[in-house]
């Protein structure tokens, strides 16, 4: 354990951007909100955020259950699956995913159906529901394959497994950014190109000003699902990309969208993609060696590894990835503050920025200031309000 926390520390440590990050300003939500707004916000993150931790409990009180005190039925469809290791861990694993998605469904349906009483879902239930089959074919298959991996590892070098399984994790990790975006992700949306116009020679330009090769620009049809709005960079090599939102090209100012298009280009400036890779391939190794320990504490005939090993080292990967997964978003944070700086910098709109901040909470219908325990802990971005302190520190310094 004390392995996996140093490194997941040094790793924090050298990855968190320590230059080109702007201090921010105190702001009052009040300042920059109405009071209906701040309520109509609340009504829907605080009780949304409560039913994603729920189903965080549920889903890790299941899986807890089947590693540490499986059901009989269970235990002995893992014996029988014994017969054959490998394909038997491949149907267990596909299994146990499906299992961990349906025992989630109750909650997520609730949270389903709030998101539709307020207003930010577009999809109705047949819609909703198609989408929860896809992506559940799609984890069990990817589950199959890596428990089939794992338990191979496992059988192949039965003392010291964690070493090639931290290789395999790493080469996983990047195939899947790689090809994520051509292989995955058109299963569920559809990209287009950025049509010819102003706001493709924007984007062209700011890339330019940048100095950055930004791959393709699309624009995904998100409003199919949600009227919400975002933007994100992915892939890896030639399947880089930035992708706008339809919500965000269509009902934001040119300005907001400016600032969303310069924070995307922060990332790509300063490779934050393939560095996130890197944190994982010096963090890999520590956990998987943890995860190897916990494994055989849970599960005393690991050196004969067979699908009724699986359990206990599914719920020590899932619980040394949750915690790892701590110091990975204190890197995201950082990380997502930086790119915010070089979007101040590189469009010198202090209060399109602004703008963009509010708008993206009153129509995401998100906290502006949530506690600040919970951001420490699963916060990915920096809060608006800190966010918009970015701002309001970049024009002080400006006059």
């Amino acid at each position: 354990m004390a392995i996996a926390v140093v490194a997941a520390g040094a790793a924090t440590v050298a990855f968190r951007p320590r230059s080109g990050v702007i201090d921010s300003a105190p702001a009052s939500a009040q300042a920059y909100f109405s009071p209906s707004e701040l309520e109509r916000s609340r009504d829907y993150s605080g009780p949304q955020r409560a039913l994603g931790l729920g189903g965080l409990a549920v889903t890790g009180g299941a899986l807890a259950l089947i590693a540490l005190r499986p059901p009989r039925r269970v235990r002995r469809a893992l014996e029988r699956a014994g017969a054959r290791p490998l394909l038997g861990a491949a149907g267990a694993g596909a299994g146990l995913s499906i299992a961990l998605v349906v025992v989630s469904l109750p909650l997520g349906a609730v949270r389903h159906s709030r998101a539709e009483e307020f207003g930010l879902s577009t999809q109705d239930w047949g819609s909703w529901a198609a989408d929860v089959a896809k992506a559940a074919g799609i984890e069990a298959l990817l589950a199959g394959a890596g428990a089939a991996l794992l338990i191979g590892l496992m059988r192949r070098f039965p003392r010291n497994w964690w070493l090639p399984a931290s290789g395999a994790v790493v080469a996983i990790s990047a195939a899947f950014v790689w090809l994520s975006p051509i292989v995955i992700e058109p299963i569920f949306n559809k990209f287009t190109p950025l049509a010819q116009g102003d706001l493709r020679r924007e984007v062209l330009d700011l890339a330019d000003r940048s100095g950055v090769e930004v791959g393709e620009v699309y624009r995904i049809d998100a409003s199919r699902r949600t009227t919400g709005a975002n933007a994100y960079v992915g892939g890896l090599g030639h399947t880089k990309r930035v992708v706008l939102y339809d919500n965000l090209i269509e009902g934001f100012s040119p300005a907001e969208v400016r600032s969303v298009v310069a924070h995307e280009l922060g990332h790509v400036k300063h490779d934050d993609v393939p560095k996130g890779l890197l944190w994982i391939a010096i963090v890999a190794p520590a956990g998987l060696f943890l995860i190897q320990r916990l494994t055989e504490r849970l599960a005393p005939d690991a050196e004969r590894a067979g699908p009724s090993t699986l359990p206990a080292a599914v719920f020590s990967l899932a619980l040394v990835s949750f915690v790892l997964g701590l110091a990975g978003n204190a890197v995201s944070r950082g990380v997502e503050a930086r790119a915010d700086a070089y979007a101040l910098r590189l469009t010198d709109d202090p209060a399109g920025f602004i703008a963009l901040e509010r708008r993206l909470v009153t129509q995401n219908l998100g906290d502006p200031d949530p506690p600040g325990l919970l951001v420490a802990l699963f916060g990915t971005h920096p809060p608006a309000m800190e966010r918009i302190g970015f701002a309001l520190t970049y024009a002080r310094e400006k006059r």
